[in-house]
């Protein structure tokens, strides 16, 4: 009896196994047709196939049904005008719904909760949808799924759902700053960490080891994504415009005061606001910052008192006091810009070679020291020749920044070969005065 139970097992065993294998052979063969059209941009041909998929084997091979099936749909959309093509949106919207749920490892609500908000943001007016609907879908993302909610775009888009609103009297100007402020926040944590990882391969191919593939793309992908948040957070100051300017800040942070002054939070965003907007001279800019720093001390406030004041112990403490090297870094550039801005060239270089000590991929530093040098030029050659060498000098620290435009209309104010001929100066090294203090050598 014992045996007979057992061969009996076994049967059932080895016929569930072969269904099994039957059925993944199935989903298999049905997502290699789906996949191999798709490739092939035969997205009516595909379609078929994807609704046996996303029916029958929902969870086979689930980065291929979901890559693809994105694939497929945007064929259709770009393609589709009105009823068709939103129908194709709102089959797209329920697969990135589908993978939230199926494939949720690996489908961060974030990320493609932004998707979809991006989609139907970009589709709005065939689909009807307001201003306040597209706000509500993006604040609903931020406030359940911060971390991965990294988008450029929807960031940006979230932002300016906000000025939208605060625009048709359904926002009050807290709600907007404080919106802003959350935005701005979110594209410094992404920067800084994108930055974080880059740094990583920029020192590892600065020192001279060979990158592999893999690390050629991460590469690009970060400078790729520093870009893009660097533009982005261009547009979302440029949404904001005169909104937020000395005569809406200061009444509305005195009326705020003081129901705020002991919120850390309140009192930062507040003095990072009225410090970018050129409000540091208004007493309310020194009482906040005061107020601050007897509160929670930090890097920024600690710059802020050295802006007020002008005492180097406050600078010194400003350095001291940051130790995040992507957020010193930022702190080195921007002083790097107050002593630009004030003719102290020589010590704004200082700064601005510390900044890039800190965060090598950051290349602006360069940028700003080679319009230094074109800006001296006149001032630290000792004639016509060696002045117009400087620029060779600003075109050395542009390719280093990565701007091939700037550096080549900087070689273009260089002495010409005709000049270098006449001077009979081929090769030599010419060394530049004045506070630039660097030696250049005449190309041949």
């Amino acid at each position: 009896m014992k045996t007979k139970m057992t061969l009996l097992i076994a049967f059932l065993f080895l016929g569930l196994t072969s269904s099994f294998a039957q059925d993944n052979e199935a989903c298999n063969n049905n997502l290699s047709l789906f996949t191999e059209a798709v490739k092939a941009k035969n997205c009516k041909e595909a379609y078929p196939y994807y609704q046996k998929a996303i029916q029958d084997c929902p969870k086979y091979n689930q980065s291929a049904i979901y890559k693809y099936g994105e694939d497929m749909f945007e064929c259709f959309i770009d393609a589709a005008t009105g009823e068709q093509k939103k129908k194709y949106i709102n089959e797209l919207v329920g697969l990135w719904e589908l993978r939230m749920v199926n494939y949720a490892s690996k489908s961060p609500r974030g990320k493609y909760a932004s998707k979809i908000a991006e989609l139907r943001y970009d589709n709005r007016a065939l689909l009807g949808l307001t201003d306040e609907q597209i706000y509500n879908e993006f604040d609903a993302i931020y406030k359940s799924d911060l971390k991965n909610f990294s988008s450029p775009k929807g960031l940006y888009v979230y932002f300016k759902m906000m000025v939208n609103l605060y625009d048709a009297k359904k926002k009050t100007p807290q709600e907007l700053f404080d919106k802003y402020d959350d935005v701005v926040e979110k594209l410094e944590t992404e920067v800084r960490e994108n930055s974080a990882d880059l740094n990583k391969i920029v020192v590892k191919e600065e020192a001279g080891t060979p990158l592999t593939k893999r690390d050629g793309q991460y590469k690009r992908f970060y400078e790729q994504t520093l870009s893009a948040l660097d533009k982005i957070a261009g547009s979302v100051d440029s949404e904001l415009g005169d909104r937020a300017n000395c005569e809406n800040l200061i009444p509305l942070y005195k009326k705020d005061y003081e129901a705020n002054k002991n919120n850390a939070q309140w009192l930062q965003r507040a003095m990072n606001n009225l410090y970018a907007k050129e409000c540091k001279e208004d007493p309310m800019f020194v009482k906040i910052v005061k107020q601050k720093y007897s509160l929670e001390p930090n890097a920024d406030t600690a710059r802020y008192l050295y802006v007020i004041t002008g005492e180097q112990k406050y600078l010194d403490e400003t350095f001291r006091l940051e130790t995040n090297p992507i957020k010193k870094a930022v702190l080195y550039y921007k002083q790097g810009n107050d002593y630009k801005a004030k003719g102290n060239y020589s010590q704004a270089r200082n700064y601005y070679m510390k900044s890039v000590e800190l965060n090598p991929s950051n290349r602006k530093p360069y940028l700003q020291i080679a319009s230094m040098y074109a800006n001296s030029a006149k001032d630290c050659g000792s004639d016509a020749f060696s002045q117009r060498a400087v620029y060779w000098l600003a075109a050395q620290e542009a390719d280093k920044g990565g701007s091939s435009s700037a550096a080549t209309s900087y070689r273009g104010y260089a002495p010409s070969k005709v000049d270098i001929f006449d001077k009979n100066m081929n090769g030599k090294v010419i060394k530049i005065g004045c506070w630039i203090q660097r030696s250049v050598t005449v190309p041949n």
